[in-house]
């Protein structure tokens, strides 16, 4: 690898590791094997270089995630595969903690840091669309409203089950309870939109 690429896997182990806030400049460069001047050479500045190391773990992440679903099958039952795609999400916190504990960290600096917040909104439409397409049980899915629409309200439970799980990873539901929740849920709010009066 070139040092760009030693870079972005230094940070990602630096990310894993110490998490966002105390991850510095030189920490990084020891676990890349490069100059300290690396950084700003290649990404122009230490947050940029952990920003984009954390969407690429991301990527990873999901990846892996669609791979689950993909052994599947195409004939899996949709239900079992709502099922099936939770468990693995769960199985992927336990193999990926630090990742889920950086996320929300970022997240807390996103009022000092505006650039930070640009960069990950950068990819959330992308992100939303993946999501759609892991759960859905195909590669990819057209970038349409509905498909949005799908990805923002997996992106809104998985945000949720990762804060769940970094509390307390033995009461956060897997992908049955999910399942469970989702059909009293619907029922709650189809039956009353049924039933509210027309007008």
């Amino acid at each position: 690898m070139g040092n760009r690429e030693d870079l972005l896997a230094g940070a990602k182990r630096c990310l894993y590791e110490k998490g966002y806030g105390r991850t510095t400049a030189r920490d990084i460069a020891s676990a890349a094997g490069v100059s300290l001047a690396a950084i700003g050479y290649h990404y122009g500045s230490k947050e940029a270089l952990l920003t984009q190391a954390t969407i690429q773990a991301l990527g990873e992440w999901g990846d892996a995630v669609g791979q689950v679903l993909a052994g599947l099958g195409a004939q899996t039952d949709p239900e079992e595969r709502f099922v099936a795609g939770w468990d693995g999400v769960l199985a992927s916190f336990a193999e990926h903690p630090g990742l889920w504990a950086v996320q929300f960290e970022m997240i807390a600096q996103i009022r000092n840091a505006p650039e930070l917040g640009e960069a990950l909104t950068a990819v959330q439409r992308e992100g939303r669309l993946g999501l759609a397409a892991i759960f859905q049980g195909v590669a990819e899915v057209p970038d349409t409203p509905e498909q949005l629409t799908r990805g923002t309200f997996y992106q809104a439970l998985l945000a949720g089950l990762a804060a769940q799980w970094l509390v307390s990873p033995e009461l956060a539901p897997d992908g049955r309870e999910f399942l469970r929740g989702l059909r009293l849920v619907g029922t709650d709010v189809l039956a009353g939109f049924r039933a509210a009066p027309v007008g």
